[in-house]
């Protein structure tokens, strides 16, 4: 079942924070991925052999750790042909030696290589379902495969990209509802940029403890906990205490003073939070909340000769 958008239809109360501008905030993550993103090795070839490699060892490795030990593994069997002749006592000893998880994935890896040379001659399957066929590939690697390698996958969902749908648009902790809303918002035919989008997005900007502002996080215009203040997610059951915070916001304002002589309310609010706007929630008002509790602890000096906005600047 799909929408005018392309993507799958949403059940009613599936993302009621959803932008109506849904290809802006499509454009804008793509855009900030290609801009800058880790440069792991694997994102820098579309070979579905050395994804595969790179999607399993990931399982239970950081992705730092992950590395060096995918170059050296493809070092030593550079294709599915090598590995499937390769011995399996080698294959399962590598794993252990460069502590890569569980050693049965090691066995799975050499029964699927041997499954691609033996029942696809060599050629990988291309789609999701096919690609479940091989020995240990289930449906989240299978699917990352079709997207990274032929850009032929469904929406990824995992645990990052799972918190970044419930922050962003208040989807709620529902396996169905996260695919369905998933698969809504990736644009069509574009799994491989977008599914590395959204897990760059969940793993540099949307953790546990959110860092939106530090990794400019694209979604912030439109992002439910942004403008909201609540962080929670399925996998961070309580809020943290200073994102969001009136705290933290005063330490942006501070930081922000210290790279300007002075500024207005008006040209400090949006430095400081992406959604000021001066008659709004979190305009004017708020803001001078804030730059008077900072005056009083004698951080800020402010001038109200301008009676609509007042100029502010660090305290000598």
């Amino acid at each position: 079942m799909t929408d005018p958008d392309g993507g799958a239809a949403l059940a009613d109360g599936d993302a009621p924070d959803l932008p109506r501008d849904l290809d802006a905030a499509r454009d804008a993550l793509i855009d900030w991925y290609e801009a800058d993103h880790r440069d792991f090795p694997w994102r820098r070839t579309d070979d579905p052999y050395e994804i595969l490699i790179s999607e399993v060892m990931s399982q239970q490795t950081q992705l730092d750790r992950v590395v060096p030990a995918w170059e050296d593994f493809l070092e030593e069997w550079s294709t599915t042909a090598d590995l499937a002749a390769a011995d399996r006592g080698d294959v399962v000893a590598f794993w252990s030696n460069h502590s890569l998880g569980y050693n049965n994935r090691a066995k799975y890896l050499h029964e699927a290589a041997g499954q691609i040379e033996e029942a696809y001659g060599g050629a990988f399957p291309e789609s999701p379902d096919e690609l479940q066929e091989l020995m240990g590939v289930g449906p989240y690697t299978a699917n990352a495969v079709a997207s990274f390698a032929f850009d032929n996958g469904d929406a990824v969902v995992d645990t990052n990209v799972k918190r970044v749908l419930h922050r962003a648009f208040a989807t709620p902790d529902d396996d169905a509802a996260f695919e369905r809303v998933a698969s809504h918002v990736m644009p069509p035919g574009e799994s491989r940029v977008w599914n590395n989008a959204i897990m760059e997005l969940g793993g540099v900007a949307c953790g546990k403890t959110p860092r939106c502002d530090e990794a400019g996080c694209p979604w912030r215009e439109w992002c439910h906990a942004y403008q909201t203040g609540d962080f929670t997610a399925p996998d961070v059951p309580t809020q943290p205490s200073f994102e969001g915070s009136r705290r933290q916001f005063r330490g942006r304002v501070v930081r922000t003073l210290g790279e300007y002589d002075e500024l207005t309310l008006d040209e400090l609010g949006p430095r400081i939070r992406v959604d000021y706007a001066p008659n709004g929630e979190h305009g004017r008002e708020w803001l001078r909340g804030l730059v008077s509790d900072l005056a009083d602890d004698g951080l800020v000096a402010v001038d109200e000769t301008g009676d609509d906005a007042p100029s502010v600047r660090l305290r000598a």
